[in-house]
């Protein structure tokens, strides 16, 4: 018995020492290496000495007036109050509900008429990823499709003209796997560079 419950130790300590401090270490001594640490620190983006969000995760901006909104927006998120959201970036979750769900196709419509009111286009040009939640709710991408419907809505009050937000959405498309994605937030920093009045 004292016998077993010795190598039942030495397997713990064994175990612990590996798993509890060696690998941590070992994963924390690879993130340092040149090139990656930017990820492992969270893809934090930086303007003027403050950290003004990740690269990673999406959070829709929120227009201090509704009625004059400079910002594009993010995909829409599950856990979202509004239909439109703002999402609360300290949790993630999907609704998991499917297409033949009253309440979501009720929530999709909710938002492609809020969309289209918002931009001031017929809700058939709302494309797809305005109104269906990403499986995190925190996407920090759109499509190029959505990010051009916002584009004459923040070029007018920013003060620019269609042509050089579109000039800046195109600059901030990236092709990743599969479709290509506009970054929001480094796309909405790109805009108060440049905006006007």
């Amino acid at each position: 018995m004292v016998k077993q419950a010795w190598a039942g130790l030495r397997i713990l300590i064994v175990l612990t020492v590996i798993t509890g401090i060696l690998y941590p270490l070992g994963v924390w001594a690879v993130s340092r290496i040149p090139g990656l640490e930017s990820n492992a620190e969270g893809s934090i983006i930086s303007q003027n000495g403050q950290n003004v969000g990740s690269e990673l995760i999406g959070i829709d901006p929120v227009a201090q007036d509704p009625n004059h909104d400079p910002w594009f927006h993010t995909r829409p998120s599950a856990l979202a109050k509004d239909p439109l959201g703002p999402a609360d970036p300290s949790s993630s979750l999907a609704s998991n509900k499917g297409a033949a769900n009253e309440d979501y196709v009720k929530v999709v419509q909710e938002r492609k008429d809020a969309i289209a009111k918002r931009e001031n286009v017929d809700p058939s040009r709302v494309p797809a990823d305005a109104v269906t939640a990403s499986g995190s709710g925190l996407d920090p991408q759109i499509s190029p499709a959505y990010a051009r419907l916002q584009a004459p809505r923040v070029a007018v009050q920013n003060g620019m003209t269609e042509a050089e937000v579109n000039a800046l959405i195109s600059e901030n498309t990236t092709q990743g796997i599969g479709d290509p994605g506009v970054n929001v937030l480094k796309l909405n920093l790109a805009v108060a560079a440049m905006k006007r009045g």
